[in-house]
């Protein structure tokens, strides 16, 4: 493994001084062994799991339909990074936009789940349907599904 290198005697006067060896470490081994450790690791090292949103969706029935009245419904339109249109109902005449902070849709949210409460006595009676656009990034659909668990909304349909 290590080798010591001498110089040749030949025969001359020694010198007076320690001479000086050079050494020689063969580091194969070690090597080898760094490598071994390293596919040891990779092998047993487990990888991270992917994070997803959980959503309940409803069973594929035919007659899964229900009827909702229009009071109790409130339509979002996710048309692009700080953009967020919005209707009550099918009153699609009365469109108002807002963005995604804490003051904009937020507060919408919580004005319908109010307005569903005085109308119909039960705020989990509250619908949003949600819309993505083409513009819409999946932050906002994350922030608008963020938006739904902090406000207690039980009731959330995504739509084309």
């Amino acid at each position: 493994m290590a080798e010591i290198i001498t110089p040749n005697a030949t025969g001359k006067k020694r010198n007076t001084k320690c001479s000086k060896h050079s050494t020689r470490v063969d580091l194969t081994p070690m090597v080898d062994l760094g490598f071994l450790l390293i596919t040891f690791f990779i092998f047993t090292t487990t990888l991270s799991d992917p994070k997803a949103i959980f959503m309940p969706l409803p069973k594929d029935d035919a007659g899964n339909t229900t009827d909702i009245a229009e009071g109790k419904t409130l339509q979002l339109f996710l048309e692009g990074p700080d953009q967020v249109k919005y209707y009550h109902g099918n009153d699609s005449s009365h469109i108002a936009a807002t963005n995604y902070s804490a003051s904009g849709l937020r507060e919408v949210v919580r004005e319908k789940v109010a307005m569903v409460k005085a109308a119909y006595k039960d705020p989990s009676e509250t619908v949003v349907i949600i819309h993505p656009g083409n513009n819409a990034i999946y932050g906002n659909l994350v922030d608008v599904l963020d938006e739904m668990q902090i406000n207690g909304v039980k009731r959330y349909m995504l739509v084309d």
